[in-house]
């Protein structure tokens, strides 16, 4: 009797330490996150990270229990903050603000030495896009974009566009217009959008692909005109401007913004954080305030948002590689 009685405390003890580390993993996982949540945002500050997207962090981090605080790690066209986020601890406390153009741009234009995203992070959730708009200077000869095409062929080599980098959106926006409508604009790049404007303004460059929170106001003024969106449909705040996919089909650069994670970080985070923040974007006055902005409010699963990273590195790099664009 004090035999069985022995084996079956003894089976008991083993079982319970069987079952510890499940049991703390569990509670690790429950108790996430313990302290506030860094969120790297890979430019400066004044922009889409801690000014239009602010509400949504302060709810997101409402909904996870700790608040969001958004760091700036701007450098290397983005490739910065992916590196910092990367190296830290994949324990949900360090997310990325990542963008289109550091983690599907950066590694079609520079295979040799961008890593592979999806090796180093982990997809979360995307959180909005937004399309450029195609604008020239208000007294262009230019009204439509079937008549820019018809004036870039006439005057082919003669015309150019500014972008707001090399190996930017607005950039490879005018590469894929050069390769759809078989012209040959130059691309000026500058240091940001402002410049860009001011050089449209001045008539020291014909045209840019330029976001639509910063040519509107703008647009508006009559100083600029807007040719085309460049999403496949119509923006939301544009409706009556044209998308350039109308006259040129499956012409599209639509930028976006999402969240990822170090990779290894536990699925259970990376879905929560993803319901939550979708849950957000659904939210009436989240959403008009992106809208309002030129901005879509998205939302979706890890596997959907990591199968579009996937989709759009493949479509930069065949750009990059058909029009023979190298790294600045």
């Amino acid at each position: 009797m004090k035999a069985s009685l022995f084996c079956s405390q003894l089976l008991l003890c083993a079982l319970a330490l069987c079952l510890a580390p499940i049991v703390g993993a569990q509670n690790k996982e429950q108790t996430w996150p313990v302290k506030p949540i860094r969120l790297v945002n890979p430019f400066a500050p004044g922009g889409f990270g801690d000014g239009v997207a602010r509400p949504l962090w302060d709810q997101l981090g409402q909904a996870l229990g700790q608040p969001i605080l958004v760091e700036s790690q701007a450098g290397a066209n983005g490739a910065l903050a992916s590196s910092v986020v990367s190296r830290a601890a994949p324990d949900g406390h360090t997310l990325l603000l990542a963008n289109l153009g550091p983690i599907a741009i950066n590694p079609a234009l520079r295979p040799q030495s961008a890593s592979d995203p999806l090796k180093e992070l982990v997809a979360i959730t995307q959180i909005v896009s937004g399309p450029l708009v195609l604008v020239v200077h208000a007294d262009f000869p230019a009204k439509d974009l079937q008549a820019l095409i018809a004036h870039a062929k006439a005057n082919s080599g003669k015309l150019s566009y500014g972008s707001v980098g090399h190996g930017s959106t607005t950039h490879l926006a005018g590469e894929l217009l050069n390769l759809k409508a078989g012209l040959d604009l130059l691309q000026i790049p500058y240091k940001g959008a402002a410049p860009v404007i001011t050089n449209i303004l001045g008539k020291q460059i014909e045209m840019g692909f330029i976001n639509i929170s910063i040519a509107k106001p703008h647009l508006d003024s009559g100083q600029l005109r807007a040719l085309g969106v460049t999403t496949l449909s119509r923006a939301a705040i544009f409706p009556n401007l044209p998308a350039i996919a109308e006259r040129l089909p499956d012409f599209e650069v639509n930028p976006w913004w999402g969240l990822m994670a170090p990779f290894g970080t536990p699925q259970t985070v990376i879905d929560r954080i993803a319901l939550e923040a979708t849950k957000i974007l659904k939210k009436a006055d989240i959403a008009e305030r992106f809208r309002q902005n030129g901005l879509e409010p998205e939302g979706m699963t890890s596997e959907v948002f990591a199968q579009k990273v996937v989709s759009d590195i493949a479509k930069w790099r065949q750009l990059v590689q058909t029009n023979n664009i190298k790294p600045e």
